[in-house]
């Protein structure tokens, strides 16, 4: 495990923690790799009854590694695609109860992460943004199939077409988070 992802067990509740918010916390292929087989552990742990996604400081995450991205080649754009897919469509289809405690910054592929749990609970300075539009490329991570599901189409398109950051409260409004909370991390352990 490397620096940029904390996991802690508190009762029947195991914390994975982006650490690493001095560079917004990216999902790079390595994180991917560390949650894919964190995610393959804890299915059999019956012990743990539920998984809580957070972050440091103002961060929740970001999206994908832009260096990462930069490297994508046609040949192995698929590959990089279906990693992402992958690992969001493990943890929709997790037995346990999974929460998203965004604490900050919520971006790109961390969105697509947060819509593949079953609930969203933002901190009031939580922000939401998919940016991919300003990159010149499009979330290949489920999200572009989860956010109209939840949100509907039009505020998924404005929010994939624009790149519109949207704050905390706006979020709540459009359905994105189920609730907003100054602590968002220990509303998240206290839930059933």
């Amino acid at each position: 495990m490397s620096n940029a992802i904390e996991l802690e067990t508190l009762q029947n509740n195991l914390i994975i923690r982006f650490s690493r918010p001095e560079i917004r916390s990216p999902l790079s292929i390595f994180v991917l790799e560390e949650l894919d087989k964190i995610l393959d552990e804890i299915a059999v742990n019956r012990r743990i009854k539920k998984i809580i996604f957070t972050g440091k400081a103002d961060v929740f995450a970001s999206g994908a590694d832009l260096r990462e991205i930069a490297e994508i080649s046609q040949e192995n754009a698929k590959d990089f695609a279906l990693r992402g897919q992958n690992l969001m469509n493990k943890i929709a289809a997790s037995d346990k109860l999974t929460i998203a405690a965004i604490n900050g910054f919520c971006f790109g592929g961390a969105l697509d992460l947060a819509l593949s749990c079953d609930k969203r609970i933002a901190a009031p300075e939580a922000q939401f943004c998919h940016p991919g539009v300003g990159l010149g490329i499009i979330t290949g991570w489920s999200g572009t199939q989860r956010l109209p599901r939840l949100i509907g189409e039009t505020s998924s398109l404005e929010m994939f077409l624009t790149a519109k950051r949207i704050d905390a409260n706006e979020a709540l409004s459009i359905g994105l988070i189920d609730e907003i909370l100054g602590n968002p991390l220990e509303c998240a352990l206290r839930k059933a």
